[in-house]
C-alpha cells in the first residue's frame, strides 16, 4: 500500500474521531442547561474523554506492536461507535459521564496508532510532512467539532451532535475495515516483550524529554478551551455557536501550520520552529487573557494552533524514531503523556479562573509554553538526547 492510500484510510477515522472528541466543548452550556447542572461540572466531560484515553496507552501500545496495529484499530473504533451511539439517548448526566469514559478509551486506539503506522510506512526524512499530511484531516474534524458542532447544536440539540458524530464513525469504521482487510493479521501478545520494549524506551532520554515536554505543553495550553464558552456568555461576548467560531480558529491555526510546514522546516529548521512555536502561543495565551469577544478569542485561537503544531508535530515526529521496533509503544506513551497533560490543564484552569483569574491564568500558561519552545530548541539538540532506540 502506498504512503498516499495509507493516509487516505487514516484520515477517515483521524477525523471522525477528533469531530467526536471536540464537539462536546461548544455544547457545555446547552448540555448543562438541558441537565439543569453547572457548566463547571460539564466542562469536565473533557477530562472525562482525556484520561482514559491516556490511561489506555501503555496497554494499546504494546498490544498494537504485538497483535497488528490495523486489527486494533478496528476494534477500537468499534466500541467508539458504540459509545457515541449510547451517548445519543444517554439519560442523565452520569451515564453521559459513562459513555464519555468508553469513548476516550475505544479513541484512544485510533490517532496514535495511526501515527505509529505512518512511522513504520514512511522514511524518517519526509516523515514530519506526511504526519502534517494526515493531520490535516485531524485538524479538519476539530474544526468540524468546534464550529459547526456549536453552530447546528442551536438546532438540533446535543443529541442530534452526537448522532450526527455516531454517523460519521460508522464511515471511518467501514474505511478502516475495508482498507486493511489485507493486513497482517499479527502475532501473539506477550507480557514479557511488553516490558523490555518500555524499558528500553524509558531508558532513551530523549524519549523521555519529549514525553516531558508534551505533557507540559498540554497542561499550558488546552485548560482553557472548556471554559471559553462559559466565559463567552458570562461576558456577553456570544453564546454556544459563537464559541464554537471562537474554538475552531484554533483548527485554522492547524491548518495554516499544514500548508507552511515545508517552508517552515527549510526556512528555520527544527531548533527556530520550536522556538517559534512556543512563542506564537505564548503570544495567543496572553491575547485570551484580555478578550471578551468571540472574534478576538477566534483571532487568538489561530495563533495558538500555528504555535501548538509548530511544537506538537514535531514532537510526534521525533518520537516516532525513538523506538523502531517498538514505535506503537514509544507513541502511545506519548499519547498518554499528552493526554494526562490535557485532562490535568483542565482542572488547573479551573482551579486558576477560580481565584486568580483569566488574566493572571492564561499569562502563567503563556510564560509556560514560551518555556517548552526554548528549552525544547535547546534539550533535544544535545549529544546526550539524541536517538538511540531500537
Amino acid at each position: 500500500m502506498s504512503s498516499r492510500s495509507l493516509i487516505r484510510i487514516l484520515a477517515v477515522s483521524g477525523f471522525a474521531g477528533t469531530f467526536s472528541s471536540r464537539a462536546v466543548e461548544p455544547m457545555v452550556g446547552i448540555i448543562a442547561r438541558d441537565f439543569a447542572t453547572s457548566p463547571q461540572t460539564i466542562a469536565l466531560l473533557s477530562a472525562a474523554f482525556a484520561l482514559p484515553y491516556a490511561f489506555i496507552q501503555p496497554i494499546l501500545g504494546p498490544v498494537g506492536d504485538a497483535l497488528g496495529k490495523e486489527r486494533v484499530m478496528k476494534v477500537a473504533l468499534a466500541l467508539l461507535f458504540l459509545a457515541l451511539a449510547g451517548s445519543v439517548v444517554a439519560p442523565s448526566v452520569t451515564s453521559l459521564f459513562v459513555l464519555r469514559i468508553v469513548a476516550g478509551t475505544a479513541a484512544g486506539g485510533a490517532v496514535p496508532l495511526s501515527i505509529a503506522l505512518i512511522g513504520d510506512r514512511v522514511e524518517m526524512a519526509q516523515r514530519q510532512v506526511a504526519l502534517s499530511r494526515y493531520l490535516v484531516a485531524v485538524i479538519m474534524g476539530q474544526l468540524a467539532g468546534s464550529s459547526f458542532a456549536g453552530l447546528i447544536a442551536e438546532f438540533v440539540g446535543w443529541r442530534g451532535v452526537f448522532s450526527l458524530s455516531t454517523g460519521l464513525m460508522a464511515a471511518a469504521l467501514a474505511a478502516t475495515v475495508i482498507g486493511f482487510r489485507d493486513a497482517p493479521a499479527g502475532g501473539r501478545f506477550d507480557m514479557g516483550d511488553a516490558i523490555r520494549r518500555y524499558r528500553d524506551i524509558l531508558s532513551n532520554p530523549r524519549a523521555l524529554a519529549l514525553f516531558a515536554f508534551v505533557f507540559v505543553e498540554a497542561v499550558s495550553l488546552f485548560g482553557i478551551f472548556p471554559y471559553i464558552a462559559p466565559l463567552l456568555e458570562e461576558s456577553g461576548g456570544g453564546g454556544a455557536a459563537q464559541a464554537g467560531f471562537a474554538i475552531g480558529g484554533f483548527a485554522v491555526g492547524g491548518l495554516l501550520y499544514s500548508l507552511l510546514v515545508t517552508w517552515l522546516l527549510r526556512t528555520l529548521g527544527i531548533r527556530r520552529l520550536l522556538v517559534a512555536g512556543g512563542a506564537c502561543a505564548c503570544a495567543a495565551l496572553v491575547a485570551l487573557g484580555f478578550t471578551a469577544d468571540w472574534r478576538a478569542y477566534g483571532a487568538s485561537l489561530i495563533l495558538m494552533g500555528l504555535g501548538f503544531y509548530m511544537l506538537h508535530n514535531t514532537f510526534q515526529a521525533q518520537v516516532t524514531e525513538v523506538a523502531p521496533t517498538a514505535r506503537a509503544s514509544a507513541v502511545a506513551l506519548h499519547a498518554f503523556s499528552f493526554f494526562v497533560g490535557q485532562a490535568l490543564g483542565v482542572v488547573v484552569m479551573g482551579f486558576g479562573l477560580r481565584h486568580a483569574g483569566l488574566t493572571a491564568s492564561t499569562g502563567i500558561a503563556a510564560a509556560v509554553i514560551l518555556g517548552v519552545g526554548v528549552s525544547a530548541s535547546v534539550i533535544l539538540m544535545l549529544p546526550r538526547f539524541q536517538t538511540r532506540g531500537r
